[in-house]
């Protein structure tokens, strides 16, 4: 891998849109042309140099495979591609089927002030369902120790992009605040067990935790009030 190309993730789009400021990020791009693939017919992107591949990993030729940053439209993260790999392994060395579900991938971008996601985002999920079929729940919110410190709050996000119907499938988690990474990552269990808006509601918070915001979402976008958080 090698040379560095400009390039916006979906994760800091998202970020410097809940948080209205500008990110700016350096990727790598991939040295795929080095490997001479297409003599064996492997197939790349023509713009990124990425390589093509099937839900399986599986590129155009069938005995050859592609995991983790060089493959397109997959998460450049570590440890997706770690998993990822694991199930090709034993899906080729066993009976297994899974395939790797890249849409409950959690992820956050470390900036000053966190910001962290699992699932889709709100357009991802508008896209797929249609706009009448998603409901956001959301809320701003104020963490004690910015309380005590007298810090600026006023970006600390949080909101969950569920279906309408039924229970309210969670669609998308989105928190941005102090330990954001460590809040959704521990909410990221809950996605495989496919968890709903009931669900959220029916957690009992920690308090007093930045965590626990998320189990008390009660406004909706499409209710135009206001979101944010008063007292307890």
């Amino acid at each position: 891998m090698g040379g560095c190309r400009q390039h916006h993730s979906s994760a800091l789009e998202e970020v410097a849109r809940m948080t209205r400021r500008p990110q700016v990020a350096d990727g790598i791009a991939p040295e795929s042309k080095q490997l001479n693939l297409d003599r064996v017919g492997v197939q790349l992107h023509e713009e990124t140099g990425k390589i093509v591949v099937a839900p399986d990993e599986a590129t155009s030729v069938p005995s050859i495979y592609a995991i983790g940053d060089i493959s397109l439209g997959r998460p450049e993260l570590t440890p997706t591609a770690i998993q990822a790999g694991r199930l090709l392994a034993r899906r080729l060395a066993t009976d297994s089927k899974e395939l790797m579900n890249y849409d409950n991938v959690p992820t956050a971008v470390f900036t000053p002030l966190e910001y962290a996601c699992v699932g889709l985002s709100e357009e991802e999920a508008e896209n797929r369902h249609g706009k009448d079929s998603i409901e956001v729940f959301h809320a701003f919110y104020k963490p004690l120790e910015f309380t005590v410190a007298e810090k600026d709050a006023s970006q600390c996000y949080i909101k969950a992009v569920c279906l309408r119907g039924g229970d309210q499938h969670i669609l998308g988690l989105h928190f941005t605040g102090p330990n954001a990474g460590e809040v959704i990552q521990g909410f990221a269990l809950g996605f495989q067990c496919g968890a709903t808006y009931t669900h959220l509601l029916n957690t009992v918070g920690i308090h007093p935790t930045c965590a626990e915001e998320l189990t008390k979402l009660h406004i909706t976008k499409r209710s135009g009030l206001d979101a944010m958080v008063t007292g307890c």
